[in-house]
């Protein structure tokens, strides 16, 4: 059983595009090892949704993971992990790791002042999971937390222009995103933040416009790396990593139109999807 699980893939998904970045840290941090990922961009965003809803899509797909071999799922996606995780831990067999305490741990390590500011949807930041995560490895850390609930939607329009108009459409959209009293970056500003967690995975394709509204004193902290080091540390304790010169698959998976997915997946990921194949569940319609 162990040399079969040795070569099972890895199982990654995310409400759409954000959690290639997660699947990208992986795939730099553990070369041998294959993955099929799955993109839910028919219901994304998640974060203004019900959480029983959630709930329900981390079964849905989680099942399907599983069913398709997964040796390790992870849930490359914060609302989903503050929602789903626990659920997800309980009712399936295979290992299942989320995003949220990865960041949390890399965010206290990172901060010098312990004031630790975090972005994220409404779901994720309603959630408290992020404070609760970073206090109960630093007590004395205050944690300021914004919901920035349209980031995800800037993040997919900005995928799709060329890259020198996307990272300006990216700097004017944050910029403008708030409340009456300022930006939401405004807000982190005035609390003295020196580490900003980027509480949703969609969230590092903002950093280099994140930067230059926040200066480079202000750490950027993605959970990507730490979750991958997590993986890592899973699978090699359980006698499950796959060895040197294994052959490596990538399977990629979408609710949504697959060849809109293909060409700005491609571009988060960082290299080309051989094929992109649609996915669906009851009471879900496909564009194929």
């Amino acid at each position: 059983m162990t040399s079969v699980m040795r070569h099972a893939p890895i199982g990654i998904f995310d409400s759409g595009l954000g959690g290639l970045t997660v699947a990208r840290e992986i795939a730099r941090a553990l070369p041998f090892e294959s993955f099929i990922y799955v993109g839910d961009t028919a219901r994304c965003p998640y974060g203004p949704q019900r959480v029983a809803d959630i709930e329900q899509y981390v079964r849905e797909i989680c099942a399907f993971l599983q069913g398709q071999g997964a040796k390790l799922i992870v849930i490359a996606c914060n609302t989903a992990t503050a929602a789903g995780l626990s659920l997800a831990q309980q009712e399936f067999d295979v290992p299942v790791i989320g995003v949220i305490e990865p960041g949390a741990r890399a965010a206290v390590r990172a901060t010098r002042n312990r004031r630790v500011g975090v972005i994220g949807t409404q779901g994720t930041i309603d959630s408290d999971v992020y404070s609760r995560a970073v206090r109960s490895l630093d007590a004395g850390c205050t944690v300021i937390s914004v919901a920035t609930p349209e980031y995800v939607e800037d993040v997919e329009k900005g995928l799709a222009l060329e890259e020198g108009y996307s990272q300006e459409f990216l700097r004017r959209a944050i910029m403008s995103r708030g409340t009456p009293d300022g930006s939401y970056l405004d807000v982190l500003k005035r609390n003295d933040i020196d580490t900003l967690v980027l509480g949703c995975t969609h969230y590092p394709m903002l950093a280099h416009a994140i930067t230059q509204v926040m200066g480079d004193r202000v750490i950027l902290v993605s959970s990507a790396a730490e979750t991958a080091f997590d993986v890592q540390s899973t699978l090699e304790r359980r006698g499950h990593a796959a060895e040197e010169g294994s052959t490596v698959s990538y399977r990629f998976f979408t609710t949504g139109d697959r060849d809109t997915f293909e060409r700005l997946g491609s571009r988060v990921f960082g290299q080309p999807f051989a094929q992109v194949d649609g996915l669906d569940f009851p009471g879900l319609s496909v564009q194929q």
